[in-house]
């Protein structure tokens, strides 16, 4: 019994979202049972709740009843009164890992593109167009994103799960928080597979509306395994505007396709130059490449990014853009939220 308290007591720590009690008050949360081999099974109602209401309280509750030790898995059933008026998109589809309702992979055919600055100002953006975001750094052997973040030291480690970091308005971890920088990780497949699976799984990200995960470069193992062990809701594709990258780009589509992982568009990254001495634009890696190839492979085009030395600037100073770079990602985010359906 005391298991099953713990449980209850968890669940009295979630808000009902239609007043001020708890889920277990109000009866929102019902049928708990709890089995010796630690599995909780729970019916949850999601009637009155929008889409994105009904998957936030999803996920909330899994957090809730993985975080009570000796709970190995969380089994949720959800209900509507199929009497009541239906509420369009009320039945959510059950997130991939718990707690986090949409996982987005950034991801390119080659490296030098600079998908990691276009991922962490991705995720940037996302936040502050008021969602909950987390920013996983999959390039376990080129980590960036503690540089791009200004994240130093180690991450923590509480009850055998790993602490994000919290930067910038988001949570991001990244194998560069767990290993000296200033040595190479030199792992197989395999090895550097499983650990990004369980930096999914195993991280304590709690509740999130979206997790960024920013994509080893190419279209190799690695690549394959987390496309298809955590089944994201879909890929953004970032390249630059020339022929050579654009090969590789749609290596990178056609892989996603081949996993059944839906593409959401492709970034147009560097495309554009204008000079700050004289005012003079130039396009020294050509211009609409990327456009072109998404309209004839027919994905969505997201938008352009443009060379921009302020960018780089604040990358390596570990802040995300600002001024016209905000607002450039701000538009490419609006865009992704839509096509995910955040």
């Amino acid at each position: 019994m005391a298991l099953k308290d713990d449980v209850v007591a968890a669940l009295r720590q979630v808000a009902d979202p239609s007043g001020d009690r708890d889920i277990a008050t109000t009866g929102r949360a019902a049928g708990l049972v709890v089995k010796d081999d630690g599995i909780v099974g729970l019916v949850l109602s999601v009637d009155g709740l929008d889409r994105v209401a009904a998957e936030r309280l999803q996920a909330a509750v899994e957090v809730a009843v993985n975080r009570v030790a000796g709970v190995n898995a969380a089994r949720i059933i959800l209900t509507a009164d199929r009497g009541a008026a239906p509420t369009p998109g009320a039945q959510p589809v059950a997130p991939t890992v718990a707690g986090i309702r949409k996982l987005i992979a950034v991801a390119s055919g080659k490296g030098g593109v600079g998908k990691s600055t276009v991922a962490a100002n991705l995720a940037v953006a996302l936040a502050r167009a008021g969602y909950a975001v987390g920013l996983l750094d999959a390039d376990i052997y080129g980590p960036s994103v503690p540089t791009l973040m200004g994240i130093e030291g180690r991450a923590r480690l509480e009850g055998n799960r790993l602490q994000p970091a919290v930067a910038h308005g988001i949570k991001a971890l990244s194998m560069g928080m767990m290993t000296d920088p200033k040595k190479a990780i030199v792992w197989r497949g395999p090895m550097a597979s499983s650990a990004l699976v369980q930096m999914v799984e195993q991280a304590d990200w709690g509740v999130l509306d979206v997790l960024v995960i920013d994509m080893p470069p190419g279209t190799g193992d690695v690549q394959l395994t987390l496309a298809q062990k955590l089944k994201p809701d879909g890929a953004v594709i970032v390249s630059t505007p020339q022929d050579l990258a654009l090969i590789d780009a749609r290596r990178a589509v056609s892989m996603f396709n081949e996993v059944g992982v839906r593409v959401l568009g492709i970034i147009e990254n560097m495309s554009g130059y204008l000079c700050p001495h004289c005012g003079e634009a130039s396009d020294p890696f050509g211009h609409g490449g990327a456009e072109a190839e998404a309209t004839t492979m027919g994905v969505p085009f997201l938008g352009r990014v443009p060379l921009d030395i302020a960018l780089r600037t604040a990358s390596d100073a570990g802040q995300p853009g600002t001024g016209k770079q905000a607002e450039v990602f701000a538009e490419i985010a609006r865009g992704v939220a839509v096509t995910v359906g955040l």
